[in-house]
């Protein structure tokens, strides 16, 4: 039923695709055309597709910019129909990404990493997790003076509620129905605090704001327009954070949500061999090390040095985080049924 209504909302409905085309270094017209789908923005993938075509001059890339579900929906009804799809899918919601691989639409990619990278990380050598990203507190510095902003959800709990009337309208987080990794977060967070629904209630009440995209969210909290975000991707936060004095960083003390983003080469590539080669890339130190310096995304390559790293964050924060391994059990709220009543008890929290 899901890959129905998927096929079907495909053909009726545009999809909205930010595509860049970078030609073969080489200059070659008729160059291989390497196709990616990927959720992570185009300016800050602009890096490691420069360095990937640094070490492949004679491939050209075609990176397409979608919101994690229309990748989902663009390789399921583009496999269904027949058509080759993109050649490498890159998205933070792991939920989704593992449901292709298990439902049959991504094919094994058997590269050098392949059997030393972390057990957690790697589901028969067909998902690979490529990053280490948590989910944080972002809060606006100036509007804190004087006060530290809240550290674990009872905290954020007291915040909105002692500020409801200040604050009303100046909270972002992710809207769940539209935001793929926003659902994944909210899923999580129902395992992990007995007390959500008291959250969600409370944002509700101080005119929380829902957005379908983290740059969205983490715009307007830099700006002041926002003073808080909610679950918010940490390697977001980081980069515009390097950009934005008044942007702060909170993760969170009660428990961190760990997330990572997951690359496969779909089923139907047409150039599978080309999405296994940008894979490899971003596996190795060098990937990973653009990643960690450039990207402010925590490197999962255990041979990338720095703090900026899944071995240095476990050695500082140890139990606080709360990695998602990469399994058919992220599918658990995928379930139409699940995902339907999830969705209903969020909107009935929010409005009352």
């Amino acid at each position: 039923m899901f890959r129905i209504a998927a096929l079907l909302a495909l053909l009726t409905t545009p999809v909205l695709a930010e595509t860049t085309l970078y030609p073969a270094p080489n200059g070659m017209a008729d160059a291989r055309v390497l196709t990616v789908y990927s959720s992570l923005d185009g300016p800050l993938a602009r890096p490691m597709i420069q360095a990937f075509q640094a070490r492949n001059t004679d491939i050209a890339v075609s990176y397409e910019d979608l919101q994690t579900v229309d990748i989902y929906d663009r390789v399921v009804a583009e496999t269904d129909a027949g058509q080759p799809t993109a050649d490498f899918a890159f998205s933070s919601s792991m939920d989704l990404q593992v449901k292709l691989a298990n439902d049959g639409y991504a094919q094994a990619s058997n590269v050098a990493l392949s059997s030393s990278w972390p057990k957690w990380a790697n589901w028969r050598n067909t998902a690979y997790a490529l990053t280490y990203e948590p989910a944080v507190f972002i809060y606006h510095k100036p509007s804190f003076a004087g006060r530290e902003p809240p550290a674990t959800r009872a905290e954020l709990i007291a915040y909105l509620q002692a500020n409801v009337d200040a604050i009303h309208g100046r909270i972002g987080t992710y809207d769940i129905d539209r935001s793929g990794v926003g659902f994944m977060f909210l899923s999580r967070d129902q395992e992990q605090f007995s007390d959500l629904w008291t959250l969600v209630g409370a944002m509700g009440a101080a005119g929380v704001k829902l957005y379908s995209t983290t740059s969205a969210i983490v715009e307007r909290v830099a700006s002041g327009q926002f003073v808080f975000g909610y679950n918010i991707l940490g390697s977001y936060a980081a980069e515009a954070a390097s950009r934005s004095p008044d942007l702060g960083i909170v993760l969170p003390k009660d428990y961190t949500i760990v997330t990572s983003r997951i690359g496969l080469v779909p089923k139907a590539a047409a150039q599978p061999e080309l999405g296994r080669a940008f894979l490899e890339f971003f596996m190795s130190a060098e990937g990973q090390a653009i990643m960690a310096e450039q990207l402010q995304i925590a490197a999962l390559n255990p041979a990338v040095p720095g703090a900026n790293t899944a071995a240095a964050m476990q050695q500082a924060l140890g139990g606080q985080l709360r990695p998602t391994p990469v399994s058919p059990g992220l599918m658990v709220y995928l379930d139409q049924v699940k995902r339907t009543r999830l969705i209903a008890r969020w909107n009935d929290a929010l409005i009352q």
